[in-house]
């Protein structure tokens, strides 16, 4: 293992032997991709950069040190250095999926990384940029190099390189999913392998030993491998895969930030936001630092990607970066306080869990105490596996209970929908997909067109909600407020509630199994 510091500057790089050899591998990578010559008349090159990090395993021991050659990309002009710069991104939520679907049929996912992933990509604009610094040519000082590849810090670096894994993926008998654009099937005999791409990360895995191993030889060929083997690591996230299920969780993560904002010796508490908790804008209170309360907004954020019974919480401390206060900030350091106490917690996707698809619905009525908005608030499982969820603000006041219900049903059965279409791609049919909601005016809404009379306030797009029950892809069931599990991201709730909702398994939906299987 390494134990080196990320450098500060090329010169101090280029005193560590180690750090002088990574660069030269980058640099044979970038000489080999691209030309130098001599620039034309108004050349206007881009400049380069050197980017040095550390990479570290689960005990923050350096084990790999990483040097990379970027462009600065904020000097190009759109229409001269580059057109079309979007590339599709797989959402966490069809990660989720994916990693849900495996544990249910005991695969165990693989994980490659491309080395120097954009450079593989091919650009169509002329783009030249200046010689890296501390490695330029003593022949030839003035020259520049001609990109024939994608760069690092390109902006059109990312839709290059996944124009160029599509391509690859398509001529090699691939089928790219309906609806998740960075989803790639490919079925022999009555085997199938799925990859799901992340910009350079490959995820993948199949049934079949040999159609994995004939895979991971073909874009060998193809592309330089730099990582290959189990799916552990991925985005800050951690994953476990055993013979009973995946453990999905960011332990590591989770001390970095308790580590990073001084809060790993504070004291432990069992919830994240007591239930006598008020927040509002404070304006009377003493102003806080907003560069820290907004850096430990943003790391609270990511980890709700595991974490999602502190989603709430988070989202109400959110809405006063602007001008944060003593109160908002002790709000924040309750939560990090719950971290300490429970920092191994993740999500887990059984083994032997069903592949039937439900979702949960409620609302907290002009809970905002600012603008009186309510918030939708949902979840959708697959069998017993968390795989999507949501606490949002909704965009206009709700003048009843029943619209606030009825609109965060209608934000649910949007997000069943597009469930359904992607799990299509694996196989799955579904029929009548239950939604479960604790408003029975909510539901009666949805099933009763005698009831629109009442109903005149509802805006029209959310009415789809019922055009779906009528067709036939949702049901819309009643269940109790008690086992209500979109209730933990509506308001805070006492320790015995919080804990029964967080280990939730779905006990409830026994009697409603045969309807969505």
């Amino acid at each position: 293992m390494l134990l080196l510091l990320n450098p500060q500057d090329v010169s101090h790089a280029l005193s560590d032997p180690n750090w002088v050899n990574v660069m030269h591998e980058e640099l044979e990578n970038f000489e080999r991709n691209h030309d130098l010559v001599d620039p034309p008349p108004n050349c206007r090159p881009i400049g380069t950069k050197w980017v040095f990090k550390n990479k570290q395993g689960e005990n923050w021991m350096v084990v790999r040190n990483k040097a990379r050659l970027i462009a600065q990309g904020f000097c190009q002009k759109e229409g001269i250095d580059y057109e079309e710069t979007f590339a599709p991104v797989a959402r966490l939520e069809a990660i989720r999926i994916l990693l849900a679907f495996v544990a249910s049929k005991g695969f165990k996912l693989q994980q490659m990384d491309v080395k120097s992933a954009f450079l593989n990509g091919f650009i169509e604009e002329e783009v030249y940029v200046r010689q890296p610094p501390a490695f330029e040519n003593a022949r030839f000082p003035d020259r520049m190099y001609k990109l024939r590849k994608a760069l690092y810090g390109l902006k059109q670096a990312t839709r290059v390189w996944y124009a160029r894994l599509k391509s690859f993926l398509l001529k090699s008998g691939f089928v790219m999913g309906s609806v998740e654009k960075t989803l790639f099937l490919l079925s022999r005999g009555g085997d199938t392998l799925i990859v799901q791409i992340y910009v350079d990360d490959i995820i993948f895995d199949s049934s079949s030993h040999a159609l994995v191993s004939s895979f991971a030889e073909q874009i060998r060929m193809e592309f330089e491998m730099s990582l290959m083997g189990e799916f552990q690591f991925f985005l800050g996230v951690q994953i476990k895969q055993g013979l009973k299920g995946t453990f999905v969780h960011q332990a590591k993560y989770t001390r970095d930030i308790l580590k990073k904002f001084n809060m790993g010796d504070s004291k432990p508490i069992t919830t994240p936001m007591s239930t006598n908790t008020m927040l509002d804008a404070d304006e009377d209170g003493e102003a806080v630092d907003q560069k820290e309360f907004r850096g430990m907004i943003g790391s609270l954020l990511y980890l709700t990607a595991t974490r999602p019974y502190i989603q709430f919480v988070v989202c109400i401390c959110a809405h006063y970066q602007a001008s944060p206060r003593t109160s908002h900030r002790q709000a924040v350091k309750r939560i990090f306080r719950y971290l300490k106490f429970t920092p191994e917690l993740g999500l887990w996707y059984s083994s032997g869990s069903s592949l039937s698809l439900r979702g949960f619905s409620d609302a907290d009525h002009a809970g905002c105490r600012i603008d009186r908005k309510s918030t939708s608030d949902t979840c959708q499982l697959l069998g017993t596996s968390l795989v999507s969820w949501s606490s949002r603000k909704q965009a206009s006041v709700a003048l009843s209970t029943t619209k606030a219900e009825y609109v965060a049903a209608a934000s649910c059965c949007s997000k069943l929908l597009w469930m359904k279409a992607t799990l299509s791609d694996f196989g799955l049919r579904f029929g009548r997909i239950p939604l479960l909601v604790d408003s029975t005016s909510a539901i009666s809404v949805a099933k009763n067109p005698v009831l629109h009379s009442r109903t005149k306030h509802i805006d029209v797009r959310f009415h789809f909600l019922r055009d779906h029950y009528e067709k036939g892809d949702i049901d819309l069931v009643h269940v109790v407020s008690a086992n209500q599990l979109a209730d933990i991201f509506t308001k805070p709730l006492e320790f015995d509630a919080f804990t029964r909702l967080r280990g939730y398994r779905l006990k409830v939906l026994t009697m409603h199994s045969s309807r969505g299987d």
